[in-house]
């Protein structure tokens, strides 16, 4: 498994690197341990254990600047408020039932978000974020600047790669330019944080493989095994830019992002 995706029998998520069983002729996706539990015959249907609205990261966010989805908003207002003594803020999973949960819960509030500060364990509020960008058709950087943002991080010298690396955040489609704005400064305010215990390396470990993604939707496993690394020096290259370039994207209209 490359990209998680529910078990099509347990509804479970069957995590990154696990091997899994795909018909060939329904694309029902499941565990192997769920095998002798597969609904036979075979027909082509719907996957029905998909999350509700999937898309690009535009059909999510709202008319007016800044063009953060009110979900990314929540989940990192709530972060920021509650999270960041926590150790390992972002690397530690949270409890994956309650994640599904309230990513469906946000997902299908639409404008009136339910309050986050009942989740007791802030773990899972981390979970809800990660999970929803990871849903999305294609990643934050899109499909077709992902070969520019590679390109961009490899420079060696360093005031040329930031200047490209900005040249390129600029193409990005609105929602994804502001939105990951909004996300590198509040990955800053965590790397910053002496009891996350999570610095520029942890953090662009972790989100990586989310926010940079492939090239496409199906990357040949070649592909896989040499974009990993590459998609971490992205993040963390992302993450030395100063942050008044972020806030130039998201900064004047800061007020707005209030969910």
């Amino acid at each position: 498994v490359i990209r998680p995706e529910p078990c099509g029998v347990c509804g479970s998520r069957i995590r990154f690197g696990k091997t899994a069983i795909k018909c060939c002729q329904c694309q029902l996706l499941l565990h192997t341990k769920c095998r002798e539990q597969c609904p036979s015959p075979c027909a082509p249907r719907p996957r029905h254990h998909t999350w509700p609205r999937e898309g690009v990261l535009a059909d999510f966010a709202p008319s007016t600047r800044p063009l953060v989805p009110p979900l990314v908003v929540q989940c990192v207002t709530e972060v920021e408020t509650r999270g960041l003594t926590e150790t390992g803020l972002y690397r530690v999973p949270g409890a994956e039932q309650l994640v599904r949960e309230w990513k469906r819960r946000l997902l299908r509030a639409g404008g009136a978000l339910p309050a986050l500060s009942s989740v007791t364990d802030i773990h899972v509020v981390c979970g809800v974020l990660k999970d929803f960008l990871r849903g999305l058709k294609e990643p934050l950087v899109t499909f077709s600047l992902h070969p520019a943002f590679l390109s961009a991080a490899d420079i060696l010298d360093d005031a040329a790669c930031d200047t490209a690396l900005q040249h390129v955040v600029s193409k990005l489609p609105p929602a994804n330019r502001d939105t990951l704005a909004f996300l590198m400064l509040h990955l800053l305010k965590v790397s910053r944080s002496p009891d996350c215990k999570m610095d520029v390396l942890n953090l662009s470990r972790v989100f990586g493989p989310t926010l940079v993604g492939h090239s496409s939707a199906n990357p040949t496993p070649l592909a896989i095994m040499e974009d990993t690394p590459r998609q971490c020096k992205v993040v963390a290259r992302l993450l030395s830019l100063p942050p008044d370039f972020w806030r130039g994207f998201v900064g004047t209209e800061q007020e707005n992002l209030v969910p």
